[in-house]
């Protein structure tokens, strides 16, 4: 088991590694002793799999619990099923010494968080994630929100975890489609923060070593946060390919998974660095060869009309401009903010 210590706000730390459901009800009784009762979050497609085995650990640490089951998808992250979620904690009583635990991946994780953060001003919650881009990106932070028809992520608030679980055994019951969305966000850290990460997953591919390339995604996302809990500088970076990827993400009704839209807003940005002259010339041949080597898209067909209203329509714009993650080279990128010209001008480049 590896551990990684978050010094944020409210400190708390991520467990990693193989077979750690089974102590949950000794991280719960311990995290959060005055804890009466548990309200498990989870969705239709997780809870088959993994909830029995989440919740055996705290009937046996007598702990009591009550399951909340969403439907799975980024459909189910609105608002509408956030105010349900506040209505069942609500129709059972649940106070401020109890405590919710998400187990899923970044939707129930997100929403789990954002309810955890509003139901009486705030309550203790447990990230428990199952797919590799919750455990690597969503857990870890402290950013909760819900979707709006205009965009992602627009109703949301920093409320940090007591504690995240990642048993890498969960990843084993990811379909493909999945876990190749995840890996995005590994290259992402990798392009972001570390040329050595990114030359072994060039090397591996799919078959790297799940714990230590988590934890090292983790340390990475530990440092930001520790600079920038609240996204006001530093942190924008972990934003590299999302500007352009959101916009697809949206544009396609969801039917491009997170991680997809993320490969395609990534190779766009490093592409226009190229033509730009920002970013060496053969660095967004290396980042399209990696991306494909793990199977993500590194193209999209959209009109660059309807993805230039949803990128100015996203929260990381700051009055006329929108904040683009541009690399300057394996390892290190930089925060660009552009006018509605220069967004587009620098997009259709790389598209």
């Amino acid at each position: 088991m590896n551990t990684v210590h978050i010094p944020a706000s409210r400190p708390y730390d991520v467990q990693i590694g193989p077979g750690l459901l089974y102590s949950l009800g000794d991280r719960v009784k311990a995290l959060c002793p005055r804890a009466g009762r548990c309200l498990v979050v989870t969705d239709d497609a997780v809870g088959p799999l993994w909830l029995r085995k989440a919740t055996h650990p705290l009937c046996a640490g007598d702990l009591p619990f009550h399951v909340y089951t969403l439907p799975h998808g980024e459909a189910s992250k609105t608002a509408e099923q956030l105010v349900a979620l506040l209505n069942c904690a609500a129709s059972l009583h649940l106070t401020r010494s109890d405590v919710f635990l998400a187990l899923g991946g970044g939707m129930v994780g997100d929403l789990t968080g954002l309810a955890a953060a509003t139901y009486m001003r705030g309550v203790d919650y447990i990230q428990i994630p199952t797919t590799l881009l919750a455990a690597i990106d969503s857990s870890v932070g402290g950013k909760t929100a819900v979707d709006l028809p205009a965009g992602k992520n627009l109703m949301g608030a920093f409320w940090q975890p007591r504690h995240v679980l990642c048993d890498t055994d969960t990843l084993r019951t990811l379909p493909e489609a999945d876990f190749v969305s995840g890996c995005a966000e590994l290259i992402k850290t990798a392009v972001l923060f570390d040329p050595a990460l990114f030359d072994l997953l060039a090397r591996e591919g799919r078959d790297f070593d799940q714990a230590a390339v988590i934890t090292r995604c983790v340390e990475h996302k530990r440092d930001v946060v520790a600079q920038d809990e609240r996204d006001t500088g530093r942190r924008a970076l972990l934003n590299l390919g999302h500007t352009l990827g959101h916009a697809a993400e949206a544009h396609s009704g969801f039917a491009l998974t997170h991680g997809q839209a993320v490969a395609i807003g990534m190779a766009t940005v490093c592409r226009a660095a190229g033509k730009y002259g920002i970013c060496p010339p053969d660095l967004p041949a290396q980042v399209e060869a990696i991306l494909e080597k793990f199977g993500l898209p590194t193209h999209t067909d959209y009109p660059l009309d309807a993805l230039m209203e949803r990128m100015l329509s996203d929260k990381k714009r700051a009055g006329n401009t929108v904040n683009v993650i541009v690399p300057e080279r394996i390892g290190a990128c930089a925060v660009r903010p552009m006018d509605r010209d220069v967004l587009r001008d620098f997009m259709k480049a790389g598209l």
